[in-house]
C-alpha cells in the first residue's frame, strides 16, 4: 500500500494524497471502531471471568508460533489483497476509504499477524460495546498510520530510498511485536496467577 498511495503516486493520479490518506485513516479507525463494538456487544455474556484473561494470555503465545511460523504454521486468514484496480478507477478518497476500510476490518485482507486475532479478541471479550469499539479504534487506527511514512517523499529516488529502509526495519519492528506480545502475554498469565 506505501508504494501505491504516497505523494508521487497521487500526484500521478491527479488526486490530492492529505484527502486520499485523511479517508484511508479515517476508514480503516472507523470499520474496525464498528467491529470490535460489535464483538464487545457479542461478548457481554463473557464478560468478567478471569479465565478470558488466561485464554488471551494463551492466544498471545500461541500467535506468537503462528507468526514464527513454526512447522509451516500461517496465521490463518483470507489470501487477498485490496484491488488495485480500483486506484485508476476511482477518486482518492473511495480508494482510500475503501482501501482503510477493509485494513480496519483486519479480516477482509491478508493476516500477516496474529495481534489481528489477538485485538479482536480482546474486543469480544471486553463485554462492552464501548470498550470493543476503543479496541477496535485503536487497532484501526495504529494499523493505518504507516501509511503517513512516504508523506514526505516528493521525487522517485526519495521514494525508493524509503521503501527501502522501510523494508530493511520490517524485519527488526517484526521481531519487537513478537517481544511485546510475548512480554503482554507473560504478564497477563502471572497477573492471574497472582
Amino acid at each position: 500500500m506505501l508504494a501505491s498511495i504516497n505523494p508521487l503516486g497521487e500526484r500521478g493520479r491527479n488526486q490530492s494524497y492529505p484527502i486520499t490518506v485523511a479517508a484511508y485513516v479515517s476508514a480503516s479507525t472507523v470499520a474496525a471502531a464498528l467491529l470490535g463494538g460489535g464483538l464487545g456487544a457479542v461478548g457481554a455474556p463473557l464478560a468478567g471471568y478471569a479465565s478470558w484473561t488466561v485464554a488471551i494470555a494463551l492466544l498471545a503465545l500461541a500467535g506468537l508460533l503462528f507468526d514464527a511460523r513454526v512447522r509451516g504454521l500461517r496465521v490463518p486468514g483470507p489470501h487477498r489483497q485490496v484491488n488495485e484496480d480500483w486506484l485508476t478507477t476511482y477518486r482518492g478518497w473511495v480508494y482510500g476509504g475503501g482501501f482503510g476500510a477493509q485494513l480496519g476490518f483486519g479480516f477482509a485482507t491478508i493476516v500477516n499477524a496474529s495481534a489481528t486475532w489477538i485485538a479482536f479478541a480482546c474486543a469480544l471479550v471486553s463485554g462492552s460495546p464501548v470498550a470493543g469499539a476503543v479496541i477496535g479504534a485503536v487497532f484501526g487506527l495504529v494499523r493505518s498510520l504507516p501509511i503517513l511514512s512516504t508523506a514526505r517523499t516528493h521525487d522517485p529516488a526519495a521514494l525508493r530510498a524509503r521503501l527501502g529502509r522501510l523494508d530493511q526495519a520490517q524485519p527488526r519492528v517484526g521481531h519487537l511485536v513478537l517481544a511485546l506480545q510475548a512480554a503482554v502475554a507473560l504478564a497477563l498469565l502471572v497477573g492471574v496467577a497472582a
